[in-house]
């Protein structure tokens, strides 16, 4: 009998014992900010949590495959994200957060406002009139804004001025949003698309734009990552959202200059989800492949 006690009272303890390290765990996580990008094939997305728990996409890539992917970031029972950002109104890009934002509700979106000639771009429309009719509250970015999330700031660089209403003529991976992660010592500079030529201006205008992680602009394309502009950001390490395409992304000429400024690269078409996690002072790096 006493042995039957001395056992349940055993077990009892070794119950708590888990759940109180359970909790500990759970106290201690909350510390971390998670920027996981995501292998979405060709096209960007980037899922963000911090460690208030507030939860951001930074565009949705080519397709549904964005789905599946936040799905294991987030319990199966949360249909929202706080903030949404689409660079730019390119399908790579863009395609993905119409099937998101056909699930999901967002609290706040964040785009350029441009207008384009496309099915897809008016399909994002109807989404953004949808989520507005459910409380969305809809942003156009222009340099100078300044997002919140807990400890967490979100700098938008450019573009400098509103372009909302702006017909597109040509490519819109000059328009892109530009936005800068600054959790604690640690930053991430998220480029879109950009050209050289958006670099430059943005190397000129004195914005500060170093950062520890640089999102590659443009999967990598040979028009993009000039030497100039990685100089100013002067990342530690790089990481290029990229799939299986004809365009010869990551070119050649990029993945030189990269290594020329000894920088750590990771490709989403090789290395998989690439998720940084950092407590403001150091990051950490894991991969799933």
């Amino acid at each position: 009998m006493k042995r039957k006690y001395f056992l349940l009272i055993a077990g009892f303890l070794l119950t708590l014992n888990v759940f109180c390290w359970k909790e500990i765990f759970a106290l201690t996580n909350n510390n971390y900010l998670s920027v996981n990008f995501l292998n979405v094939g060709q096209g960007d997305s980037a899922f963000i949590e911090t460690p208030e728990m507030h939860q951001i996409l930074i565009d949705g890539g080519p397709g549904s495959v964005v789905l599946s992917k936040i799905a294991k970031e987030m319990p199966f029972w949360d249909r929202s994200l706080d903030l949404v950002i689409l660079t730019h109104p390119e399908a790579d890009h863009m395609q993905g957060l119409l099937d998101v934002l056909q699930r999901y509700k967002a609290n706040y979106i964040l785009w350029t406002g441009v207008i384009k000639s496309a099915p897809e771009y008016d399909q994002w429309i109807k989404v953004l009139e949808k989520q507005e009719k459910e409380g969305a509250k809809i942003l156009i970015a222009e340099q100078g804004q300044e997002i919140k999330a807990g400890d967490l700031k979100i700098d938008t660089l450019f573009p400098f001025k509103s372009l909302e209403g702006q017909r597109l003529t040509a490519s819109a991976n000059d328009t892109c949003v530009v936005n800068k992660l600054i959790y604690g010592k640690d930053s991430f500079l998220f480029t879109g698309d950009i050209t050289s030529d958006t670099e430059k201006k943005l190397v000129d205008s004195g914005e500060d734009i170093a950062s520890d992680v640089l999102k590659v602009a443009h999967h990598g394309s040979k028009y993009s990552s000039s030497d100039l502009f990685l100089q100013a950001v002067s990342p530690k390490i790089a990481i290029i959202e990229v799939g299986k395409n004809s365009y010869g992304h990551p070119t050649p000429e990029t993945l030189q200059r990269l290594e020329n400024f000894g920088i750590k690269m990771f490709r989403t078409d090789k290395d998989g989800d690439v998720e940084f996690v950092s407590d403001g002072n150091s990051i950490k790096i894991n991969k799933t492949n």
